[in-house]
């Protein structure tokens, strides 16, 4: 089923995306510019920390959120053969959320908002950046409901079939985004929008950090999902061949869910606010999503095997060379899953109580961060946005050629910027400074690593150029394209019935919420027990 006003709703959440992912792009040739100290007369810490919170916000917040919806929209439609659930619904939570963005964009753009992407307190920012922020979370709440109602829809209407994997990958992402943002939700509306209108004259710092923690990192498999969705049921028939297995697909995807909220504290190792113990239990959790991870990596490589192998692969590793590579989808992955290797290693040096105290607060942690996301994560939503423009424009791809260039640049690009990242955090470089005004000997260590990220950039700000106009080319492409069907993977093997626990939510959800309130409920309630001086842990 190709319903035209879904690709409709989809190309709108998609271009909202990628729209704050090219503005994006071009404040990060600025900030590793400004940061390399090799252009005096662009410095400025006020227009740099502007530029850096304006920048996460569009890369961590608008890019992902937008393309988490248009993706989820048109697999949905798609997978499930059915309209849009309350598509007016829809559309207004396209809406709430783009006025959310532009209300955001205005305290951003004008310095009122220089508070990063984690705008953690003491640093306030103008009431009207939480604002927007609310509006797009609750916006995206929206866009969670229609998802969840659609597979409820699609159930009752087909009792005892299996669920499609791309919408049960769908929905799990949609559950875990709405436990995993009520912690942000919560922080804003009860301590900073009150803080910032002045209604409290200050807020307690440690509760404000537990809060976001609860959802600064599971947020990154709310990034994640559509790139493994895609992976799972759109690659293996894009190479050629089958999925290797659709229920190690589910267990995957069950596995985001359950372990990727309760790991938060990861982030706050060397805080104060939170004991020892209960940082121990987030580092066990986060060592465990490592689990889907190598779960996708064997299923999909598997795939990939079977599809090299279809197309006359033979030899122990002679299957990859008969891979599809000209095909976009293709490639992306294989540059995304090198990416992965290579990030998901640093990683775990953060996950580390022990090791995460040699890179806490360097270069290390911003490179290892765009490592994953600006490789692993962008690069995917790029494969998807190249395999479903076709389908949702009804216009053949422009120039399959600078689409396969822009990859192959993206991934050059984002290598050459967060290796010499990696180098600097491991020569003690912090994060989050707007220049270098250090020891002479040090600031000489470090510069050819940032004259390398200067080259990164560019090299990234002209590989999203490409991107932005294939998609346009492609809108305007004469040539229509003959299949607008959006055909999934299928798996090797037949599913003659699913196991009900590999088929919904209910008892996920309910393990999720058990999880949630063993690894976060004192944590949090310690804040309301203790006494504390000239703060407030919450404005009512």
């Amino acid at each position: 089923m190709n319903d035209d006003k879904a690709a409709g709703l989809a190309l709108a959440n998609m271009w909202v995306g990628f729209i704050a992912f090219l503005a994006a792009a071009v404040l990060g040739v600025y900030q590793v510019a400004e940061r390399s100290g090799t252009f005096p007369a662009i410095e400025s810490p006020e227009l740099y920390f502007a530029s850096v919170s304006t920048h996460g916000v569009l890369m961590a917040f608008v890019l992902t959120t937008f393309l988490v919806m248009g993706f989820g929209y048109y697999t949905a439609t798609t997978s499930l053969g059915q309209k849009v659930w309350n598509k007016p619904l829809a559309w207004f939570g396209f809406w709430l959320s783009v006025a959310g963005v532009l209300t955001a964009a205005v305290p951003l753009l004008t310095g009122h908002a220089s508070v990063l992407y984690t705008f953690y307190p003491p640093l306030k920012a103008h009431p009207a950046f939480y604002i927007g922020a609310t509006l797009l979370v609750v916006g995206s709440w929206i866009w969670c409901l229609e998802m969840i109602m659609m597979m409820a829809v699609w159930k009752r209407a087909h009792p005892g079939e299996t669920v499609p994997l791309a919408m049960y990958g769908t929905v799990a992402n949609a559950i875990m985004w709405v436990i995993t943002s009520l912690g942000v939700a919560s922080e804003v509306l009860f301590q900073l929008i009150p803080w910032s209108l002045g209604l409290i004259e200050t807020v307690d710092v440690g509760l404000a950090r537990t809060l976001f923690s609860w959802t600064l990192h599971a947020i990154v498999y709310f990034w994640l999902f559509p790139a493994y969705i895609a992976m799972y049921t759109l690659l293996p028939k894009a190479a050629g061949g089958r999925l290797f297995s659709d229920q190690m697909g589910r267990v995957a995807f069950i596995m985001l869910l359950v372990f990727s909220v309760p790991n938060g504290f990861h982030h706050l190792y060397m805080d104060p606010f939170q004991a020892a113990g209960w940082k121990f239990l987030h580092m066990t959790g986060t060592f465990m999503v490592a689990v889907p991870t190598l779960i996708t990596g064997f299923t999909i490589i598997a795939s990939q095997e079977i599809a090299g192998r279809l197309r006359g692969g033979k030899g122990l590793f002679g299957w990859i060379g008969a891979l599809p590579w000209s095909n976009p989808m293709v490639t992306a992955a294989g540059l995304g899953f090198l990416m992965l290797a290579v990030g998901g290693f640093g990683g775990m040096i953060n996950a580390s109580y022990a090791m995460n105290t040699m890179v806490h607060n360097t270069q290390w942690v911003t490179g290892h961060f765009h490592l994953i996301f600006g490789g692993t994560v962008v690069i995917m939503y790029f494969a998807i946005a190249y395999h479903l423009w076709p389908k949702m424009t009804g216009r053949q791809l422009q120039s399959n050629g600078m689409a396969l260039t822009q990859l192959w640049l993206w991934f050059i690009g984002i290598l050459v910027l967060t290796l010499p990242w990696h180098q600097l955090g491991l020569d003690g470089q912090p994060r989050r400074i707007s220049s270098t005004p250090y020891d002479a000997s040090l600031v000489k260590m470090w510069q050819p690593n940032e004259v390398a990220m200067i080259v990164g950039g560019v090299i990234l700000l002209i590989s999203a150029l490409m991107l932005i106009l294939v998609l346009i080319k492609t809108h305007g492409n004469a040539q229509a394209e003959p299949n607008l069907e959006l055909e999934y993977a299928e798996p090797l093997h037949s599913i003659l019935r699913m196991p009900r626990l590999m088929n919904g939510f209910g008892f996920w959800t309910l393990l999720v919420v058990v999880y949630m309130i063993a690894s976060y409920g004192y944590p949090i309630a310690q804040f309301f027990l203790m006494e504390t001086h000239g703060t407030v842990p919450w404005s009512i």
